[in-house]
């Protein structure tokens, strides 16, 4: 349940991280670096649960 609810989080910070809406273009890495962290902690918890 909890590595569903990481995916669906993750999927919806990568689309939200997309600079292809005018408001999101001053952002910086700001949505990418937390997708990048989303992505460590899916991968720790999948690792773990192996």
């Amino acid at each position: 349940m909890l590595e569903t609810v990481l995916i669906v989080l993750l999927i919806l910070v990568l689309l939200g991280a997309l600079p292809t809406w005018p408001h999101s273009r001053a952002w910086g890495y700001g949505p990418s670096g937390i997708a990048g962290v989303l992505l460590i902690v899916v991968l720790v918890v999948l690792l773990v649960r192996v």
